[in-house]
């Protein structure tokens, strides 16, 4: 084998396990990006509530968005100004999971929701079924929002004030 060879060789293998072991947002960023959206990176607070789902999934052994409560209440958490969760249950892979959420369409609508920056995914088995729940988040809108003392006040009210008015004008007693 010549000198050239085996650096070569070597740069193979290392590009063909890096591909092997894409994470989840790699393989996520991956299809977006094919379909005009951008990257997402995993975040922890997203990890967390699909760490959550999935363990409530396979604690009560049902695929339900509903297990711990709405999608609205368990995501708020995040404070992104849009998401979008996906479950599934009986795969071993992510790989395997991400492919039918793929060919799923309202699935497939949430992987390309426009603007997303962030992802969460997470699986827990069941202990008497031993099938595998998958839960993932997607969020994006992370921009600052305003305030509540910058927002616009109106002015507060003013009570009537006890007075003896024979003549009022513009707002004036006399």
């Amino acid at each position: 084998m010549s000198r050239l060879a085996i650096p070569l060789l070597l740069a193979l293998l290392a590009s063909s396990v890096t591909a092997a072991a894409a994470s989840p947002a790699q393989l996520i960023s991956d299809f977006r990006l094919k379909h005009g959206e951008g990257r997402v990176t995993m975040d922890a607070a997203l990890n967390g509530i699909a760490k959550d789902q999935a363990k409530a999934m396979a604690a009560k052994d049902t695929l339900d968005h509903d297990v711990l409560g709405s999608f609205n209440s368990r995501i708020s958490r995040a404070n992104a100004g849009r998401a979008a969760e996906n479950i599934a249950f009986g795969y071993d892979s992510f790989e395997k999971t991400l492919g039918q959420w793929i060919a799923s369409s309202g699935h497939r609508k949430n992987l390309l929701l426009p603007k997303a920056t962030r992802v969460g995914i997470a699986s827990a088995t069941s202990a008497t079924t031993h099938r595998t729940y998958w839960a993932m988040e997607i969020a994006g809108d992370y921009e600052m929002r305003p305030a509540a003392a910058s927002r616009p006040t109106r002015p507060a009210s003013r009570k009537p004030v006890a007075q003896s008015c024979r003549v009022r004008i513009l707002s004036v007693c006399f």
